[in-house]
């Protein structure tokens, strides 16, 4: 089958959330200046371009990334574009149909430009959380930088995925990825 690679480009120029670290690379070794090898690098945040969440980025407590179970992110994912205004939850009701799958990645527009960072990204409602779990959905998944509005601290659709045990990814890019399952 054919791979889809759903991740900006992770470039200096890739923005990150605001006060966070950006992307840098040092190149400690490199052939072009007469080493045998490249060697190099990297500082950056962990919450940068497309990528997952441990349950201990938003749970007191909560596992690594090493703890989680990769099935949850590994298989069938149903892609789905949903029309709402930016900087508006996706709610129950903005569902073009039912989920077909156990991992769905909702396709907002909200945040067109990876490298560039607006506040006023779509998110995702903890009732459609909700209902997905129940609904047997392990992942969910946005095409912005947090599946919780901007300005959330208390990060409402984080502890539904976390009262559900269900995984996140964010900051996928699906301009170009038809709706439909993978």
């Amino acid at each position: 089958g054919r791979i889809i690679d759903i991740s900006p480009c992770i470039t200096p120029d890739l923005a990150v959330w605001p006060g966070d670290v950006p992307f840098s690379r040092t190149m400690n070794l490199a052939i072009s200046e007469g080493a045998n090898i490249d060697l190099s690098s990297l500082t950056t945040t962990v919450h940068l371009g497309a990528h997952t969440d441990a349950p201990s980025h938003y749970t007191a407590g909560g596992g690594g990334i090493s703890d989680r179970d990769l099935s949850l992110y590994l298989g069938d994912v149903h892609v789905m574009a949903v029309d709402v205004p930016r900087g508006q939850r996706v709610r129950t009701e903005d569902l073009t149909g039912r989920v077909q799958a156990p991992r769905v990645l909702f396709r907002t527009g909200s945040y067109p430009d990876p490298n560039h960072f607006n506040e006023d990204f779509c998110s995702l409602s903890p009732a459609l959380i909700e209902l997905l779990a129940g609904e047997g959905v392990r992942m969910v998944g946005i095409d912005t930088p947090s599946i919780d509005p901007c300005s959330s601290k208390d990060l409402p659709s984080h502890a539904m995925v976390a009262a559900h045990d269900m995984a996140i990814l964010e900051g996928v890019v699906l301009d170009d990825v038809p709706d439909g399952v993978y």
